[in-house]
């Protein structure tokens, strides 16, 4: 019998099998066991109780697991950059990948309270509707009897997760408990990055902040939805009952209680095992940008998914008990790049869980013999970087970058496309610190944007008028403008007066044409000038006899360069606010006393400043694409230098005790 164990073992490594061996009752059906006599099964009985699984089987088995963990756990960092950081680092700065925009729906982020009992109402309704006679006539169902039907609420009793009443009444006494060892290693690392004499911020603060005892904090700010367990903490200077899952879409925290903070910041915020309770966690970290001075540092610790699911469970989101430790750090992660993007500096993890700490995201058949306790402790954070507060001549783009950090409705993919293009205009304007102004408006423009087909209208297109919408001094974003700018594109209907004739006589343009078109017309709305309005009246009036005056002297022009030659002379000429003294009788006097070639050398120039800029663009694209070319090549070759150091170095540095040890060369 003791074969038969070991085959049972190496072909099926299953829970059944080790079941079946231990305890046989359990084996009544199963093939292999189920076939041998009274006897076999005794043996396998006694041996399976009173001796242990062979180890020359469980043996390797078990170092093989280990070491497959232990490889999945390498640093993702450099050893130089361990050197320079708290012990335990995991991911640092350069390791982060993300997708273009916010990659979450909105249920990623929903309670578990909230979760059952949307299934809880989907599953009455579903009763309701069978009870009812609901079912699609012909279903494989019969309607239920009148007296048969389970009872069922008229009303949908669904209640929404209240986190205030949560925190604050049910379980406003219960403890976070967390083993010493791991509040031990918690408090290092805090002890590594906080000073004497920091002003601090402590999100989802309680009985205890796991603040190192010798350090001695100018301001400790504690805010939380528990005022009993708040008063117990005595670290805590001032304390703030905020609810931080109520907040404005893409903009932060409602609470002005919370708002108001803002006028003094803080040298760090400090969010330890919250963060799995957030159902708003992008704004919540737009809030804490503001919060914190430049060069401040957000530390976010967490425990394991497991840690509080019998306490504070029906609290926790979706994603928190879906996910495993790996994908929280990355998640966890992504909260800073799509809160404010580059604004936030040295995003690094690390995994400080305790010497011997249990991973519970790989168990197994067998993971009761590894040992080890709950006790795993992780922690992201990142510093607040410098916001430029002028536009850069040096590097206009990067200014511009910084600018559009904090700002709402963009994706981190738009705002990408739109830098370089400011710093193109940056470049040709006058006056480049009214540009930096400007960017506030791109906000609006991209509420209109983003309803485009992007397939019809690209990222690249709505990045080109966006910046282009901008750069016109005139462009303020008032509710002219921006109606003007939607029946444009074809969002609302056009007007007949304007847009309709617009549209119907440019059909033959380029879409990049038209973009430019755009770009003159939609600023020259909402003026509130009366000489304005009646330039853009002259502008559409204007259109179908200047196209017919160029076809008459240059008729080999194709359609769409005489929409273009026609729509170019017209907005140059009377709705540019630099032209003095223009009209419309002046610019057909203008218009008539132009020959053939003079036509022509204006639609030459005008398509070679659009080739210029598309030029530019390309090629600033491509210098960006061999830079981050030769960053990946160092960053592989480093990579290769540190997995070489791993196989042949003597010494070693161990970033979760911060100590050098001594290695076994390979042979």
């Amino acid at each position: 019998m003791r074969i038969l164990l070991i085959s049972l073992v190496v072909v099926t490594i299953s829970s059944s099998a080790v079941v079946n061996c231990f305890i046989p009752n359990a084996a009544k059906n199963v093939g292999v066991i189920s076939r041998t006599d009274d006897r076999e099964k005794q043996q396998c009985s006694n041996s399976a109780l009173h001796a242990s699984i062979p180890p020359m089987i469980i043996g390797p088995m078990i170092r093989k697991i280990k070491a497959a963990n232990e490889k999945k756990k390498m640093p993702m960092a450099g050893q130089e950059e361990s050197m320079n950081e708290a012990p335990g680092l995991r991911v640092g700065g350069e390791s982060w990948k993300w997708p273009p925009v916010w990659p979450y729906d909105s249920g990623t982020f929903e309670s578990i309270a909230d979760v059952e009992q949307t299934l809880a109402a989907e599953k009455r309704k579903a009763l309701a509707n069978l009870a009812s006679g609901g079912l699609p006539s012909g279903g494989a169902m019969a309607q239920l009897p009148s007296g048969d039907a389970p009872a069922v609420a008229e009303e949908d009793s669904t209640t929404v997760f209240d986190p205030i009443k949560f925190w604050g009444e049910e379980v406003a006494t219960v403890t976070t408990d967390i083993s010493s060892d791991a509040i031990d290693n918690l408090k290092s690392h805090y002890a590594f990055y906080l000073r004497d004499g920091m002003s601090v911020l402590e999100l989802g603060a309680a009985e205890q902040s796991y603040l190192p005892e010798n350090l001695k904090l100018e301001r400790h700010v504690g805010v939380g939805l528990s005022r009993g367990m708040m008063d117990k903490n005595p670290s805590l200077t001032e304390t703030f009952v905020v609810n931080l899952d109520d907040v404005e879409e893409e903009k932060g925290v409602k609470s002005e209680t919370f708002k108001q903070l803002t006028s003094e910041p803080f040298d760090a915020i400090v969010m330890a095992n919250t963060v799995d309770f957030l159902t708003n966690p992008r704004e919540v970290f737009k809030s804490c940008w503001y919060l914190l001075k430049p060069g401040g540092t957000m530390i976010v610790p967490f425990t394991n998914r497991g840690a509080y699911k019998d306490t504070f469970g029906k609290a926790q989101t979706k994603m928190w008990t879906t996910y495993n430790d790996d994908q929280h750090m990355w998640v966890l992660g992504s909260f800073f790049q799509f809160s404010a993007g580059d604004g936030w500096a040295n995003l690094r993890g690390f995994d400080i869980s305790p010497e011997g700490a249990k991973d519970i995201d790989n168990q197994g058949p067998l993971s009761f013999l590894q040992g080890g306790k709950n006790t795993n402790m992780f922690i992201v954070q990142a510093d607040k970087a410098s916001q430029d507060e002028y536009i850069s001549p040096e590097d206009p783009e990067k200014s511009f970058k910084s600018k559009m950090w904090m700002l709402p409705t963009i994706e981190s993919r738009d705002k990408l496309l739109v830098a370089p293009r400011l710093r193109r205009a940056f470049e040709q304007i006058k006056d480049p610190d009214y540009l930096g102004k400007q960017v506030e408006y791109l906000p609006i423009i991209y509420e209109s944007l983003i309803k485009m087909d992007q397939f019809a209208f690209t990222f690249n297109m709505q990045a080109q008028l966006a910046a282009n919408l901008i750069s016109d001094t005139s462009f303020c974003g008032n509710e002219e403008q921006i109606l003007a700018l939607k029946q444009g594109l074809g969002l609302r209907k056009a007007s007949k007066e304007f847009w309709e004739p617009v549209g119907r006589l440019t059909g033959g343009m380029d879409i990049e044409d038209k973009i430019n078109l755009l770009t003159y017309l939609v600023p020259r709305f909402g003026s509130g000038d009366a000489t304005q309005e009646a330039y853009l009246d002259a502008f559409v009036n204007g259109m179908q006899p200047t196209f017919s005056y160029i076809k008459e002297r240059c008729p080999e022009l194709q359609e769409a360069d005489v929409q273009l030659l026609g729509t170019e002379l017209l907005a140059s000429e009377l709705l540019q606010p630099h032209q003095q003294g223009a009209s419309p009788g002046k610019f057909a006097s203008w218009l008539a006393a132009m020959d053939k070639e003079e036509l022509l050398k204006i639609l030459e120039n005008r398509k070679c400043i659009r080739s210029d800029a598309t030029n530019d663009l390309e090629e600033f694209r491509e210098v960006r694409a061999e830079l981050k070319r030769k960053e990946e090549e160092q960053q592989e070759r480093l990579t290769k230098q540190v997995e070489t150091a791993r196989e042949e170095r003597s010494l070693d540095f161990n970033p979760n005790t911060g100590t050098f040890i001594v290695v076994e060369k390979k042979e």
